[in-house]
């Protein structure tokens, strides 16, 4: 097989020398000239952000899959080919490395710790009372690979759990919420939330003015997941209005984020560089191949995406 590795990303020469162990038999071309000069031959491409209209231009493409959790990149191209099934990457360090970071989040939160961030600067020493975890409820925003993971771990210290869903599925982890009705009140009873949804159409957006409004009073807010989430106007405003305690962000509508954006400065937001969960090139080029691996041999690939879903 011929496979097109089609990123601007870091370290193309350690994805290229990573690929190359884990697909000895098979020819790795990389970068959008190379691709397209072999054309005729590409059987699959692995992408991030691709290039609008390189993918239509391989004839042959038989699977597009992405660099990363997320698939929301592939779709900024309006000339996808029809019918080639888009995979997303299920990584194992992917998922280990979003549930350290929510559980650290989410005890950050829970233990006040920008509160206390905050005092250390003023050199204030002030003691506040805190819950016990049990009283704490946790409400997780999807129950994709990441969620599940991120829901399991969270157990473990006594969060009362919820989680809001398209449709409804089983869970025992904690409360289920589906569908456009049962958001209002997962928000309602939800003092730390946890966005890990695939961002589409339908959730760009979802954590705006009227989300806000509806989470308890002194609510958290944690975004690991696509910036296009989050309303960052009116988050600034719930934090302004003592409505909503903190949030810690993880990821931006424009990355990385400019100097000038009011979200570097505000006193409750903590800010992270979109490093809750980085692609490692070892462990994504062996999960990756694996799925090539099964496209060659016609047996199902793992972590096939719905293109009308678009997760």
């Amino acid at each position: 097989m011929t496979i097109a590795f089609l990123s601007d990303a870091d370290k193309t020469g350690d994805w290229a020398r990573a690929l190359a162990r884990e697909l000895p038999g098979d020819d790795i071309v990389i970068g959008v000239e190379a691709a397209l000069a072999h054309a005729n031959d590409i059987d699959a491409a692995i992408v991030w952000y691709p290039k609008p209209g390189v993918l239509a231009q391989l004839p042959g493409l038989r699977a597009i899959f992405s660099l990363g959790a997320g698939i929301d990149h592939v779709f900024t191209d309006p000339h996808l080919p029809a019918g080639v099934p888009i995979v997303r990457l299920i990584d194992p360090a992917l998922t280990e490395q979003m549930t350290e970071w929510v559980v650290m989040n989410v005890l950050r939160h829970h233990r006040l710790m920008p509160i206390y961030a905050s005092q250390q600067a003023r050199g204030q020493w002030h003691r506040h009372d805190i819950p016990r975890a049990r009283a704490r409820r946790v409400g997780l925003m999807g129950l994709g690979e990441l969620g599940r993971a991120a829901a399991m771990a969270l157990t473990r210290f006594g969060f009362p759990l919820a989680a809001w869903v398209r449709g409804p599925r089983a869970w025992s982890e904690g409360k289920l919420y589906a569908g456009a009705d049962g958001l209002a009140p997962f928000l309602a009873h939800s003092d730390i939330v946890v966005c890990l949804l695939p961002l589409t159409p339908e959730t760009g957006g979802i954590l705006n003015a009227d989300a806000f409004a509806r989470m308890p009073a002194g609510a958290a807010v944690i975004n690991g997941a696509r910036g296009g989430h989050v309303v960052a106007k009116d988050l600034i405003a719930a934090l302004d209005s003592g409505h909503l305690s903190a949030a810690t962000l993880d990821v931006f509508t424009q990355e990385p984020l400019p100097e000038s954006d009011p979200l570097w400065r505000h006193p409750r937001i903590t800010i992270t560089p979109h490093v809750a969960a980085l692609t490692l090139v070892e462990t994504a080029a062996h999960e990756i191949a694996r799925n090539i691996k099964r496209l060659r041999a016609g047996r199902p690939m793992a972590g096939i995406v719905s293109p009308a879903q678009r997760y």
